[in-house]
C-alpha cells in the first residue's frame, strides 16, 4: 500500500463522488475488510457493495490483498487520497461540497481550540475561498509530480502543501488579512 496517491484525473473523482464508494474507503481507512464485512457496514446487499468495490479496484482505489475463506479480503490502494483533478464540470459539484465540509471542520477545529470567531458564516465562506484558491493553484505542480510516478510518504505531502501555500502567500495576502480580522488571535 502506498501512502499517499494524488487522483489528478476526473474520471477517478467521478468515481470517488459516488456516496457508498467513498464511504467504503472511509470503512477500508480503519482495516482491510471483506464484501461481507462491508456489507454488514453499509447495510447494503452483497452484489451492490461488491460492484462499487469492483470499480473502486478498476479505478485503483482499492486492491484484493488476499482471500480469508471464500471471502476475498480488500484494502485501499493507499493510505492517503490527494484530490487534485482539473476543474471538471462532472466533478465539480462534488469538489465544492468537498471544499464546503472541509472548511466547517477547520472553523471547528479552530473553536475547539478557543479562538473566538467574530462571524462564523463569513469565516466558513473566507475558508472555503482559500482553499478553493490553493488547490486551484497547486494543480499543475500537483499533476506533475502526479504523472511523474513520484511517490510521496504524508510527511512529504504536508511539507509539499505548505511550501505551495508559501508560494502563494503574497496573492492571497488580502485574503489573509480579511481572515485575521475574524479570529482574535
Amino acid at each position: 500500500m502506498r501512502e499517499v496517491l494524488i487522483i489528478t484525473e476526473p474520471e477517478k473523482v467521478r468515481v470517488l463522488s459516488e456516496e457508498n464508494r467513498f464511504k467504503i474507503l472511509q470503512l477500508l481507512r480503519m482495516g482491510p475488510m471483506s464484501i461481507k464485512e462491508l456489507s454488514d457496514a453499509l447495510k447494503k446487499d452483497r452484489t451492490t457493495v461488491y460492484r462499487h468495490v469492483k470499480t473502486l479496484e478498476k479505478a485503483g482505489l482499492v486492491e484484493e490483498i488476499g482471500n480469508q475463506g471464500n471471502e476475498k479480503i480488500y484494502s485501499r490502494s493507499a493510505r492517503l487520497f490527494l484530490i487534485k483533478a482539473d476543474p471538471d464540470e462532472s466533478v465539480e459539484q462534488f469538489r465544492q461540497a468537498y471544499l464546503q465540509v472541509e472548511a466547517e471542520r477547520l472553523v471547528r477545529i479552530l473553536e475547539k481550540a478557543g479562538f473566538r470567531i467574530k462571524d462564523r458564516g463569513e469565516m466558513v465562506r473566507l475558508a472555503k475561498r482559500v482553499l478553493n484558491e490553493i488547490e486551484l493553484r497547486s494543480q499543475p505542480v500537483l499533476k506533475r509530480i502526479s504523472q511523474a510516478g513520484v511517490e510521496l510518504t504524508e510527511v512529504e505531502l504536508f511539507h509539499l502543501l505548505n511550501m505551495l501555500v508559501f508560494l502563494q502567500s503574497c496573492e492571497l495576502c488580502g485574503l489573509a488579512r480579511r481572515v485575521q480580522k475574524l479570529i482574535d488571535i
